[in-house]
């Protein structure tokens, strides 16, 4: 009998593979893979919110881009930290500044809003100021000016002249009188005195006595006042019956041009005045950015 079979050989069917099946060797669902990649989106965002934030909160307009940026930056910080903790980040120190930039974007966002808003406020208050005119402060003749002085370094005599100049604000002036501005331009009328018409004046009406008074405008600043916009206007008698201005080649003339720091200007005003009339007043107004102030004359 031979040593070989005669019955035939068939080829053996390969060995089946495995491929990441459940008990495989490959990866997928409870094999051993490689490892998960890292969650580091929220730290990176916050980084990048928290600088943007920081750099516009130097502005102290754009306040409120920097507090929403820096609030977004501090909340993905804090998040990206969360999952460095879990081991799902990598990049600690990244979200870590990230959260520090927004918080400090944050207190740039209230410091410029305080600033702001205390920048429209004072803005605001010297707009009311320049539309509501300076007040002026009396200053007597010179009685007066002698006591002004006398510095004699005393500080209650200081503090009664500051109580007695800021009761003096609403006062009505007296002849020889000056009122003192905060700009230092000092306006002061005269005591009235009798005046004669020229024929041909203006504004005269029969039978009404005339008054000349004297307006002097000083000015002791360090800026030029204009004093074209100067409006001096009087009323007579204990009706307040208005005094009409008299216009002839000696009187009547307006203040004109620009006063400048350390000049002064006059001018001439002459009224018409009813005969029965025991007083004057005379009204200065400077201009729109100086309140009005009024002299009550003894006629």
């Amino acid at each position: 009998m031979s040593q070989f079979s005669n019955q035939p050989t068939y080829p053996q069917a390969p060995e089946p593979q495995h491929y990441g099946g459940q008990g495989g060797h490959g990866g997928g669902h409870g094999g051993h893979g490689g490892p998960r990649a890292a969650r580091n989106g929220l730290g990176t965002a916050a980084l990048i919110l928290g600088l943007i934030g920081a750099l516009t909160g130097l502005i102290p307009l754009l306040f409120w881009l920097a507090g929403i940026l820096g609030l977004i930056a501090l909340i993905l910080g804090l998040t990206g930290n969360g999952r460095v903790k879990r081991g799902e980040a990598t990049n600690k120190g990244v979200t870590l500044t990230g959260a520090v930039l927004g918080l400090v974007s944050l207190i740039l966002s209230v410091v410029g809003a305080v600033l702001l808003f205390k920048a429209v406020d004072e803005g605001i208050k010297e707009i009311d100021k320049s539309l509501s005119g300076q007040e002026a402060t009396k200053k007597g003749g010179t009685a007066d000016g002698a006591k002004d002085k006398d510095t004699s370094g005393d500080k209650a005599a200081s503090g009664d002249k500051a109580a007695k100049d800021k009761d003096a604000k609403d006062e009505i002036l007296s002849a020889g009188d000056s009122a003192v501005y905060d700009d230092k331009v000092t306006v002061t009328v005269s005591a009235p005195a009798r005046y004669t018409p020229s024929p041909y004046a203006a504004g005269h009406t029969k039978g009404n006595k005339a008054r000349l008074v004297t307006v002097v405008i000083q000015n002791t600043g360090t800026k030029k006042f204009d004093a074209s916009g100067v409006l001096t206007t009087a009323l007579a008698g204990k009706d307040g019956t208005t005094a009409e201005q008299i216009f002839d080649e000696k009187a009547g003339t307006m203040f004109q041009g620009s006063i400048l720091p350390g000049k002064k200007a006059t001018v001439k005003y002459a009224f018409s005045v009813p005969a029965d009339a025991k007083n004057l007043t005379v009204e200065v107004t400077p201009d729109i950015e100086h309140e009005a102030s009024q002299w009550e004359l003894k006629l």
